[in-house]
Order: C-alpha cells, then sequence, then structure tokens
C-alpha cells in the first residue's frame, strides 16, 4: 500500500493522542491574559494523566496564574507521515512538598541551563489528535 492508499487526515482517538503525547517531550503552551495570547516552547511529560512542566518565576508563570486555562500542542513530522495533538486544559502549581518531592523523582528536567524550581500541572479536559499522510496536493479533473 503507498501513501497514495491511504487517507490524507486520520482523527486520534484521545488514547491514541495520548501515546504520542508519551513518546514526545517538547511542544507549545498557549496562554491568554486579557484578550492577548501567548505561546511558550516548552519541554513536558505526559505522566499519570497530566502534562507536568518546570518553569521560573516570570511571565509565563504569571499568566498561568491569572487564568489557569491553557491550550497546549505537540507534533512530529516524518519524511511521509506528522500527527499533531491538542490539549485543552487547566494548570495547577504543585504546592505541597509531597506533590514536589514526588515530581522531583520523574525524568523531567529543564531544557536548557536555568534553574527552574516551580512544577506545573496541565490537566486535561480535552485531549484531540490527527495523524497526516503527507503528499502532494491532488490533481484537478
Amino acid at each position: 500500500m503507498t501513501n497514495e492508499d491511504l487517507p490524507p487526515v486520520v482523527e486520534l482517538t484521545p488514547e491514541q493522542s495520548w501515546k504520542y503525547l508519551e513518546h514526545t517531550h517538547h511542544g507549545r503552551l498557549a496562554v491568554s491574559v486579557m484578550d492577548r495570547a501567548s505561546i511558550y516552547p516548552i519541554n513536558y511529560l505526559a505522566h499519570d494523566g497530566v502534562l507536568l512542566l518546570r518553569t521560573a518565576p516570570g511571565t509565563k508563570l504569571a499568566e498561568m496564574a491569572v487564568n489557569t486555562h491553557v491550550a497546549f500542542e505537540a507534533d512530529g513530522v516524518h519524511s511521509d507521515q506528522a500527527w499533531s495533538v491538542i490539549v485543552k486544559g487547566t494548570t495547577r502549581l504543585l504546592e505541597t512538598s509531597a506533590e514536589i518531592e514526588a515530581a522531583d523523582t520523574l525524568p523531567l528536567q529543564p531544557w536548557v541551563r536555568t534553574e527552574k524550581y516551580r512544577y506545573v500541572e496541565i490537566v486535561p479536559e480535552s485531549v484531540t489528535g490527527r495523524f497526516f499522510n503527507l503528499g502532494p496536493e491532488p490533481e484537478r479533473d
């Protein structure tokens, strides 16, 4: 079967979408405060039904404190296939010592050489995804 024989777009189930998130560690976090959207590249860990990220005090953390509703997107592109997963949910700062100690044991390290000692989890409200079989636009008849 060639790529031309496959459907160009396949809707993924939430479970299939989550599997892609579990095998990827970089994505984009979208937040909105006072009708102004911001997008941040982040690394994350999909763990126990939530997305976990590390951050430091600053704009991103402040924006998540003002509006806990966020969107997150991760994707991957190969030579003839691609996928994209979008999570919409709410953020929650981990605050108890037990939560922070548990998060410290997980394989989530800062992406860049900076101190990021605040943990934030994204609790999904929806998880959607698509798989794409890439190829040229069909010829018109």
